[in-house]
């Protein structure tokens, strides 16, 4: 199904309905475009299916009425079997159709499903994103493309709905490596606040005038800004679940091994994410690594 976008509105798939997903998917349809979705649960789109948005009955039909596809999900093998799975999008992809994908995977596995799909005339991007869910919600995500040139522009206008930061970063899987690259220096600098605020508290100082007074200097960041404040006031609800950051930490020290890349410091933030795993704090804010370093005080 070639894409005719021309200004116009798209027929556009939408698989993933969580935190993220689900405002993403109303920015979409907001903008014009003829959404419809697939669920694994379905319970996750009755909102959307009240209002009139179509459930379709498996990946494959979703694709096959669809000139694009965005997928929004957990892990490689999430995106692997919506991909080429029983009734996946393959079996429904015409010609000329684009599968986005914005979940943070392996770069290896979206450079395989490009090759895949390459060899059905239907494109691929990986466009994971930088932003959280508040960044969903206001539809200003950083947005990191690995894509064929000519591919990516076809679907920059849905991505521009999305986000404020497109960035054309190379070809299939390079908008993974970007987004490892992400991951491993925000979470790195959560485990610096983390240990910032450690200190402070050994010292028996006030751990928020450390705080304001670091928003002041260089040491300020966004990290410290919303992180930092989560710690300072001891809220460890999720913002985004530390499950995810060890998902991805998983993924970035693979590929390091693999490649003989030495990450020092990222390797010792991935044993503290192993920790905070195995104290079931995983379905919390990743801002519990500072539990980790008082040993597991609440």
């Amino acid at each position: 199904m070639a894409i005719e976008n021309g200004g116009n509105h798209m027929k556009v798939g939408f698989i993933g309905l969580g935190v993220m997903g689900a405002p993403m998917a109303r920015h979409l349809r907001a903008a014009g475009h003829d959404l419809a979705l697939w669920a694994r649960r379905p319970e996750t789109a009755a909102a959307f299916v009240a209002e009139g948005v179509p459930l379709c009955a498996t990946p494959a039909e979703l694709a096959a009425r669809s000139e694009v596809v965005i997928t929004m999900v957990t892990a490689s093998a999430d995106v692997e079997a919506l991909a080429f799975g029983a009734h996946g999008l393959a079996a429904g992809f015409g010609p000329g159709a684009v599968h986005v994908d914005m979940s943070t995977i392996a770069p290896a596995s979206a450079r395989m499903l490009a090759a895949r799909y390459a060899e059905r005339g239907v494109g691929w991007v990986d466009a994971p994103v930088s932003g959280g869910a508040q960044g969903a919600h206001e539809a200003s995500l950083a947005i990191m493309a690995g894509a064929e040139a000519a591919t990516l522009e076809r679907v920059r206008p849905l991505l521009a709905v999305l986000g404020r930061r497109i960035v054309h970063i190379g070809p299939p899987g390079a908008g993974q490596v970007a987004k490892a690259c992400n991951q491993m220096i925000m979470v790195s600098t959560i485990q610096a606040c983390a240990e910032a605020v450690r200190l402070a508290a050994a010292h028996g100082v006030d751990v928020a005038a450390v705080r304001a007074a670091l928003m002041g200097g260089s040491a300020g960041s966004r990290v410290l800004e919303v992180m930092g404040q989560r710690m300072v006031e001891r809220d460890f609800g999720a913002g985004i679940e530390a499950r995810l950051h060890h998902k991805d930490f998983a993924l970035l020290m693979d590929e390091a091994a693999r490649l003989g890349a030495p990450l020092p410091v990222a390797a010792q933030v991935w044993q503290q994410l192993n920790a905070l795993m195995g104290a079931g704090w995983g379905r919390e804010d990743t801002s519990s690594l500072l539990r980790v370093l008082e040993g597991g005080r609440g």
